[in-house]
């Protein structure tokens, strides 16, 4: 039998979540990498986050999952906490709202991962009007002239930012895909797991431990570290799974155009971060196009819904 859909105020509350908690996250992650290298610091938070939702499972629900699950669950992982990993590493050189704009073009790599999955649906017109806007929006927002001299951030730190959403798009459909036959908060913490236990070999690979000191961090940078692995993972990522579970794909990256909002100004009001003009008028551009392939992948996934309740009446 089909669980129930979930009370509208869960939603409500899920997007929340996942709009102001995801939105700051930025700005603590700019902060919490003046202290911590990058990859450990994102291997650390999800293991941690992980390993705690996971005892709470299971000490309050018994029977850990079986190990067939483990498989999906760890691939959906490495690509979402990879993609988390790769910001850090990005924020180390691009400020928190630049990088949450970059990482908004989520909704585009959604669109062809949902494309290419078997049964997906080819990008509609209106989706390929999204997309030309958003990229209207980059090239507003990267083009020549859009910077002061020395101003301009690493050409490699912002298409990393690229890969990072991609691969958080990946791991997002894929997860949607697969997980059916495991509950969204085992999910998470599986994922957690087996994505923050990648990081931290991929710290271990980089020789970051040995180029830490545990002096570096500042009052600021824990508090920053501690609001990312309780708000940020423990929180906020079990919620996004479960809003997976119960929405399509194209409504859930609405966050895709919130936090970018949410980070802009906390970035300008916390650590004094500002835009040149350009940029400010690529940022109604860039996020008209991710709301415009927002929208219509959620006008496909309704028809899709009301042409199968057809075929099964």
């Amino acid at each position: 039998m089909n669980p129930s859909p979930p009370a509208r105020a869960g939603l409500i509350l899920g997007f929340g979540v996942i709009y102001l908690v995801w939105g700051t996250t930025y700005l603590a992650i700019r902060v919490a990498v003046t202290g911590m290298p990058p990859f450990l610091l994102a291997g650390v938070r999800f293991v941690a986050a992980g390993a705690a939702l996971y005892l709470f499972l299971r000490l309050r629900e018994g029977p850990r999952p079986v190990a067939a699950r483990w498989l999906d669950q760890s691939l959906a992982g490495l690509c979402l906490v990879g993609g988390n990993a790769i910001v850090c590493w990005a924020e180390q050189r691009v400020p928190s709202g630049l990088s949450a704009l970059v990482v908004g073009t989520a909704p585009f790599f959604m669109v062809f991962f949902a494309w290419l999955l078997p049964g997906g649906v080819r990008p509609s017109r209106a989706v390929a009007a999204g997309l030309v806007l958003g990229g209207a929006g980059l090239a507003i927002l990267f083009g020549p002239g859009a910077f002061a001299p020395g101003q301009r951030p690493p050409i490699l730190s912002v298409a990393a930012l690229l890969v990072s959403s991609a691969l958080w798009c990946l791991g997002s459909v894929y997860s949607k895909h697969t997980g059916a036959k495991t509950a969204p908060v085992w999910a998470a913490a599986m994922q957690m797991l087996a994505g923050g236990a990648a990081m931290l070999g991929g710290s271990v690979a980089l020789d970051e431990a040995g180029r830490f000191r545990l002096a570096a961090m500042t009052l600021n940078s824990w508090s920053a570290f501690l609001y990312l692995t309780v708000a940020g993972s423990l929180v906020a990522f079990p919620t996004y799974i479960w809003l997976l579970r119960h929405n399509s794909p194209a409504r859930v990256a609405t966050y895709a155009y919130v936090n970018p909002a949410v980070a802009v100004m906390a970035g300008w009001l916390f650590l004094g971060e500002t835009f040149p003009l350009r940029s400010l008028l690529a940022i109604p551009v860039l996020l008209g196009g991710v709301a415009v392939i927002t929208a219509a992948g959620a006008g496909a996934e309704r028809r899709r819904t009301a042409v199968a309740a057809a075929q099964g009446q």
